[in-house]
């Protein structure tokens, strides 16, 4: 089975290309360039798009435009291609990344997104002496989480990565592309500054 898993919730992007659960390539960027990033997993495997059996995409939470990017790329293929797909929270990603971890994503507005998932101020996390937290949020807020006793890994340590092959290990069942959801905790920025 040729599957093909993407994240654009955060600010780094990334997708890779599995057969059978073996990685065939793997990338890291930003959203804008997922296009050319698939393209160039799909050519250096010696495939083409209809040799796609299922794809996987990061659900968030995180950036409100780029997760619909994400959602939107993944819908616009999967119809096109009649495949299905499957949707993987990015803090579940994370987390698979590390066990034990508390993944902690950069949610913008002095605020992380954490499991439950729900979005707070770091400053009232309430975190045990030792606790490892990866994640865009960990390393914003190093200095806040490990004042209250939190363990964050270097800054350009790959644990902070939602990496796309974790998405597709812990995809459950496919289905149709058009039921994956974005996971929100919050509204937009857009939508609140109408308030």
């Amino acid at each position: 089975m040729l599957v093909l898993a993407f994240d654009t919730a955060t600010d780094v992007t990334t997708s890779a290309l599995l057969r059978d659960g073996q990685v065939l390539g793997e990338r890291s960027g930003s959203a804008r360039a997922l296009v050319g990033d698939v393209d160039d997993l799909l050519t250096s495997a010696g495939a083409i798009p209809a040799d796609l059996d299922a794809l996987v995409v990061g659900t968030g939470p995180g950036s409100f435009t780029s997760t619909r990017m994400g959602l939107a790329f993944a819908r616009g293929l999967g119809l096109a291609l009649e495949i299905p797909g499957a949707g993987v929270s990015t803090l579940d990603a994370l987390a698979a990344g590390q066990p034990h971890a508390i993944p902690v994503i950069d949610a913008r507005r002095q605020e992380v997104f954490v499991p439950g998932p729900r979005a707070v101020s770091p400053d009232d996390l309430d975190l045990e002496p030792g606790t490892l937290c990866v994640g865009s949020g960990a390393v914003r807020y190093r200095a806040t989480l490990e004042r209250r006793g939190a363990v964050v890994p270097a800054d350009d340590d790959e644990r902070h990565v939602p990496h796309a092959r974790l998405h597709a290990t812990l995809a459950g069942g496919y289905a149709d592309v058009e039921s994956i959801q974005p996971i929100y905790v919050r509204a937009p920025d857009a939508e609140r500054s109408r308030t």
